[in-house]
């Protein structure tokens, strides 16, 4: 004979209805997992965004820099520099210039041979 309801056990009855919340947690945890990394990879993309256009910004502003650079030191420029600032500077007259001569190199030596420096007095090996 079939028992009525009332005398089942809370397990039988409550089970489907825990069941059924413990699925419905998981779809909604995942739900807001899945929108929060979005959200995440959003903002990241916004930053690598800034992070490129300051790149180039940056990039842009050396380059300006370098060619001013490379104005400025340019003999015209700094003649007429020197000429705005009345430093009283002139170019030097050739006796006032003196060419050395270039000191010549020691011819190297077979490729497998190696130089070594001499020890110093009072370090390493006794000289003599």
């Amino acid at each position: 004979m079939a028992r009525n309801r009332k005398y089942q056990s809370a397990a039988i009855r409550f089970g489907p209805a825990l069941k059924a919340f413990l699925l419905c947690l998981l779809l909604g945890g995942s739900g807001l997992g899945y929108v929060w990394l979005k959200d995440q990879i959003s903002r990241l993309g916004r930053q690598i965004k800034q992070s490129e256009l300051r790149l180039d910004e940056l990039q842009y502003q050396s380059d300006k820099l370098r060619k001013q650079l490379g104005a400025m030191r340019s003999p015209l420029f700094l003649e007429r520099r020197i000429q705005e600032l009345g430093l009283g500077l002139a170019p030097a007259q050739p006796a006032q210039v003196w060419l050395l001569a270039e000191p010549a190199g020691d011819e190297p030596h077979g490729g497998s041979a190696r130089q070594y420096a001499a020890p110093r007095l009072g370090q390493g090996e006794p000289n003599g």
